[in-house]
């Protein structure tokens, strides 16, 4: 466990997989130093002004090792990102330490908000393994939709039991494509419309792109993408230079895969705040209502209690933003279109609900308004005025196109923090391409960090840079409400899925992955070496009794997953099993303090909290 305050040094995180925390330390201090590194103390309180906080491997999870892989492999996350090929895959960067990271700095950053409303000192604690599932909230409620059946293809190579070699093939599950100049291109759109006419160019019949359309949407939920062969086919007769005129003229984006480098983008800012234009800088915010908010009457008040977010958000990265204030204690306002949010009706469902919408959802409160009509403006402004924040992820544009953006919304609220998220902010210039995770993860360099050397680049199907860039908004939020306790002025606040791909920490070159790198299938199941194990897998190899690492593969497949963790557990190299269904999560004693089951009130599995502000798990 690593422990810290609010008061941290800059610099970019650095990333190394054998360690338990540091780098998800590494980005908590980065994010609370530019939150809360230049902000002047309150009088006579400056040594008072921070909260201690931690960061564990495993936490409440019952796990023998807890580094950035073992809790990847022990919690889902490889077992999700490698839907796509059919067996379970590491992430080669850092991202569940960068998830864990912000959530160290959000919980840290409430606490301090709510320390300078008077709160008592709260210490935060989070971990490793609560910022994988967190990541992983969409899936695990799909996977355990109470109604059962998915309603959607799952998209990916047929499931007949976890085989490392399954990964070497054609991988069919996956959506970049290949073009006959050995371009490695991610193609965009939300428009179907626009699907068909960009294949129509590539001379594939309407009926046959149809055919991909499903899967193609569907990738955003199932982490999986089989297209039909005919699209893959006339993608490989197709130069790059006729890819992207047919883009260009049909409305689709393309990204060249290979054209980005593994390295970030420079010079982008996690989020960026701009105060409130001088003429109501005059104007002096009411204070949020007193903290009153408990989870259960034994624990402290939770640390937004009395703030109010007005939230107008679709898809992925804005509501988990408000889904992850909402846990911190906020009270949460969603407005929705007349009939309420058509994602609402996206299967699989949990009662009359979907199940994937409920995850992110569930708990906030909805009014319905036409924001394109006068009423539905005002309705929003209504709102605003008894806010402490409003939150979007509108297309660029829209905000100023509906008389919706900050200056209009500060005239209505002075003290109001607005928060607006967006796919690439102004980096990719004044006409970006579709906002979406997978186009962020190729223009943030995460397609060839992610993949092992060795490995085609391309993005994971697991929606990685909606759930940071949503934590990452979340994040700005605090910054601004911090921000305001001092100042006493509302201000803008901006963060985009391209600036939550730069957080993700990683090596400056492509990893190679040896024998102990992967998870490694035993008698029934599958087995993932912690870090110490991996760093010595010659002694890996004389524990499990064979001479060489060569022999181990063949030697874990006699005895079961368990006889092999007890064994190596008692050699002092431990290992974890390997997540090959996040249906099974909540009855695993294992996640019992971590995961929630399904209940008469929620009718999926979710995450527990993900932190602990008391210092106890």
């Amino acid at each position: 466990m690593t422990v810290g305050t609010t008061v941290g040094t800059p610099g970019r995180a650095r990333y190394d997989a054998r360690e338990s925390t540091g780098t998800a330390v590494s980005v908590a201090e980065e994010l609370l130093h530019r939150t809360v590194g230049a902000l002047p103390a309150p009088p006579a309180r400056s040594t008072r002004e921070t909260a201690a906080w931690s960061v564990d491997g495993a936490g409440p999870v019952a796990i023998d090792a807890g580094d950035e892989y073992a809790v990847q492999a022990a919690c889902g996350v490889m077992h999700v990102h490698g839907r796509a090929v059919g067996f379970p895959q590491p992430l080669t960067a850092g991202y569940v330490s960068a998830v864990t990271g912000v959530l160290a700095a959000a919980g840290s950053t409430a606490a301090l908000f709510a320390r300078r409303r008077g709160h008592d000192p709260l210490r935060v604690r989070t971990s490793l393994a609560q910022g994988a599932l967190l990541a992983l909230t969409q899936y695990l409620a799909a996977d355990t939709a109470r109604d059962g059946d998915t309603g959607e293809d799952p998209g990916g190579p047929p499931d007949t039991g976890p085989s490392p070699e399954r990964a070497t093939e054609r991988a069919t599950g996956q959506a970049t494509l290949v073009t006959s100049d050995g371009a490695r291109v991610e193609i965009e759109t939300l428009d179907p419309t626009a699907w068909a006419g960009f294949w129509r160019r590539l001379g594939v019949p309407g009926r046959v792109a149809g055919q991909g359309w499903a899967p193609f949407q569907q990738r955003f939920g199932t982490a999986t993408c089989a297209l039909p062969g005919a699209l893959l086919d006339a993608m490989a007769l197709t130069p790059l230079s006729a890819v992207r005129a047919a883009a260009e003229a049909s409305g689709v984006s393309v990204a060249d895969v290979y054209a980005w480098a593994i390295a970030a983008p420079p010079g982008l800012l996690p989020w960026s705040m701009t105060p409130p234009p001088p003429a109501l800088a005059q104007a002096r915010p009411a204070r949020t209502r007193p903290p009153h908010t408990r989870l259960h009457a034994h624990e402290p008040a939770l640390p937004l209690a009395g703030v109010r977010v007005v939230e107008s958000a679709r898809r992925v990265q804005g509501p988990m933003a408000g889904h992850v204030l909402r846990l911190l204690g906020a009270d949460v306002v969603r407005v929705e279109p007349p009939g309420g949010d058509p994602m609402r009706g996206l299967p699989p469902m949990a009662g009359d609900c979907s199940a994937r919408f409920s995850a992110l959802n569930a708990g906030k409160t909805v009014v319905e308004a036409d924001i394109t009509t006068p009423g539905g403006r005002d309705t929003v402004c209504a709102l605003v005025a008894d806010a402490d924040v409003f939150l979007h992820n509108w297309a660029p544009g829209k905000a100023r196109a509906l008389g919706l953006d900050a200056d209009v919304l500060h005239r209505v609220r002075p003290g109001l923090v607005y928060a607006a998220a967006s796919g690439f902010g102004t980096a990719l210039g004044p006409v970006p391409p579709i906002g979406t995770d997978y186009l962020a993860q190729v223009y943030g360099g995460l397609a060839a960090a992610l993949r092992p050397a060795g490995e085609p680049a391309a993005p994971s199907l697991m929606t990685l840079t909606d759930v940071l860039g949503g934590l990452l908004l979340a994040q700005a939020v605090l910054a601004g409400l911090v921000a305001r306790e001092t100042t006493r002025l509302g201000c803008l606040v901006e963060s985009s899925l391209l600036s939550a791909a730069a957080l993700v920490p990683r090596a400056g070159h492509r990893v190679r992955m040896g024998v102990l790198d992967r998870p490694l299938p035993t008698a029934d199941g599958l087995l993932y070496a912690g870090a110490a194990a991996r760093e010595r897998p010659e002694e890996v190899a004389r524990a499990a009794g064979v001479t060489g690492i060569a022999a181990l593969g063949r030697r874990l497949r006699e005895r079961g997953t368990r006889e092999w963790l007890e064994l190596l557990r008692d050699a002092g190299l431990p290992a974890v099993a390997v997540c090959t269904g996040l249906d099974g999560l909540a009855a695993d004693p294992a996640f019992v303090r971590a995961v929630r089951a399904p209940d008469a009130r929620v009718p999926h599995a979710r995450p527990a909290r993900p932190w602990n502000f008391d210092g106890e798990w």
